[in-house]
Formats: structure tokens, sequence, C-alpha cells
């Protein structure tokens, strides 16, 4: 079995070679090319190639499904984008900064309609498929509206929490690879384990990531540390100190509203003393060892699995 970055080069090469997207009109395609360009990691096509390949050589309609699943990812980042009135997109200006909302309302669209295009490519278990993609399709925008709908509220708890980023980040991950095992003629109980993997995955990357927002190397991660409490983001971190806070819950409450340079340090400081950052590095191992454990009980060969397990390792183990 192939290893991520071989996978990733295929899935690139193929992209480049067979564009979706035409020359004209070229204020509509431009942006989707644009955006597409600009150095994605591509893991979710990748884990839906490996999932085919964890139990069959890799078919035409992993690549496919693949290509939907990252036409789709975009899509969302676009309006996503537009919703946060977010400048920089990795690094760079988002397309609605770049050509102008309209261009991302209807560069967003066509992505949208054109992953739906390279579905219907699909020569097996379509039904499937489709049915599946769908219903992933429908969790993101539900994660995405929780997510808006936690801005306006302060009595988020750590279970609804833990459900939205569940449903804005993880579940399009389970599906890649649900998608390529399906692809690749696995049962359905092993297929389903596949799914729980990569979700539970997704769980662990997100909360590992609000970890690493406050405490991560700064030189490594190429930011200052702090940024979700300067935009006020409800995170596993926050919201655990908050439930822990206790008598600390009045300085905490003041600490958000401070000036930044104030704000973090006293936040930071209040995440160790509740002990919340390391609820949050526990939080993560938890959900790890979820996921390897349904990775183990898939009915596969060691060595197929070994790719998928170094890949979520890496994931998991980044700078702390």
């Amino acid at each position: 079995m192939q290893d991520f970055k071989n996978v990733v080069a295929q899935f690139e090469n193929r992209l480049r070679g067979q564009s979706p997207f035409p020359p004209e009109p070229y204020n509509l395609y431009e942006p989707c090319r644009y955006l597409l360009s600009l150095g994605a990691k591509r893991v979710r096509p990748a884990l839906c190639v490996m999932g085919n390949e964890l139990f069959a050589d890799i078919k035409e309609d992993a690549w496919h499904a693949a290509t939907a699943i990252e036409l789709f990812h975009n899509f969302t980042l676009v309006h996503d984008d537009i919703m946060d009135k977010a400048p920089l997109r990795r690094g760079h200006a988002t397309i609605h900064a770049k050509y102008g909302l309209t261009a991302g309302i209807l560069s967003g669209d066509v992505m949208c309609i054109e992953a739906y295009v390279q579905l219907a490519k699909l020569g097996n278990h379509l039904p499937e498929l489709l049915q599946l993609f769908n219903a992933t399709a429908i969790e993101v925008c539900e994660g995405q509206q929780l997510d808006m709908d936690f801005e306006q509220r302060d009595d988020v708890s750590i279970d609804e929490y833990i459900r939205m980023i569940a449903l804005k980040t993880s579940v399009l991950v389970a599906c890649s690879l649900k998608m390529g095992a399906v692809i690749g003629g696995a049962s359905r109980g092993d297929a389903d384990k596949l799914y729980e993997f990569g979700k539970n995955v997704g769980i662990a990357f997100q909360l590992q990531d609000d970890y690493l927002d406050a405490f991560g190397d700064t030189a490594k991660l190429g930011k200052q540390n702090g940024g979700d409490i300067m935009a006020n983001k409800k995170t596993f971190l926050l919201l655990k100190a908050k439930e822990l806070a206790g008598p600390k819950t009045g300085e905490l409450n003041e600490l958000m509203v401070a000036e930044e340079d104030t704000k973090v340090r006293g936040v930071l400081t209040l995440y160790k003393e509740t002990g919340a950052d390391e609820l949050c590095r526990e939080a993560v191992e938890q959900y790890s060892e979820k996921a390897f454990c349904c990775l183990e009980e898939i009915d596969a060969p060691a060595d197929r699995k070994e790719p998928l397990r170094k890949l979520a390792s890496y994931l998991l183990q980044r700078d702390k």
C-alpha cells in the first residue's frame, strides 16, 4: 500500500492534468483554479484513495470520489471565509477578498456542483456513496451553523462542542475513508469501522489544534499563541476552564474583555491553573486511542493498515 505522500502526488498530477474547470467564463472559474492552487494538504482525497487501497488495488472510481470530496471541501472553505469575513486562506487572499463577494458565492456554488459531476462518474456503488456523501454534506452545514450559533451563547457545553467539531470537521474525514472502503469492496462492518477511525482522528486533531493554538511552539507553528483567545472562540480549553474556574470565574470573564496582551497572558494562566490544558491533552489521547482501536479491528493485513496508522500518528503528534 502506498504512503500518503505518494497518493497526494498522484492526486495533484491528476488534478493539474484534468482540471474540472473550463477557461470561460473566466471570472467564474479562475477563482476556483486559484483556490485549488494554494498548496492544500489534500488529506481528505488522499484518505479516500487510501481507504480503497486498504482493501483492494486502487480503482478509477476512487479518484473520482477523491476529487468530489476535495471540491466539496474547498466549496465549504470559500463560503466559510465569506461568513467569517476572513481575509486570508493558506497565507493568501481569500476568494471574496481577491475577486469580490459575488465571485466568492458563485465560485463556491460551482465547486459544489462540480463535486456532484465527479460523483456521477462513479461506475459502481453510486446510490450508496451518494447517500453517504449527501448525509455528510448536510452534517457539515449543520456543524457550521452550530459554530456560528455558539458565538452568541455563553452556555455551550463540552459535549455540544465535541458534537459541533465532529460535524464541521470530522465527518468529512470519516466519509472520505468510508467512500474509499466501499469502492475497495470492504464489508459493511469494516467500512463502518474505518468511518469511526476517521471520525475519532478528526475530533482528536481539532482538540490538538485547540491546544496548539494556546500552547504550541510559536517558532514551529509560525504564529503567536492565543489566536483563538483573541477571537473569543469557544474551544475545549475555554469551555473546560469556565467549567472548572470556580471562584476565578469572575476573573476569567473580566479577562475575556481585556486588552489583547493582558487577555492572552491571563487566560493562558487560567488554563493551566484550572487544569484545562492537561484535560485537553488527555482528550486528544482518548480520541486518538479510540481511533487506533477501530483501525486495529478492521479485517485487513497489518501492512496495508500501516500507512493510515502513520498518517494518523503524524497528524496527532504535531509539536506540543
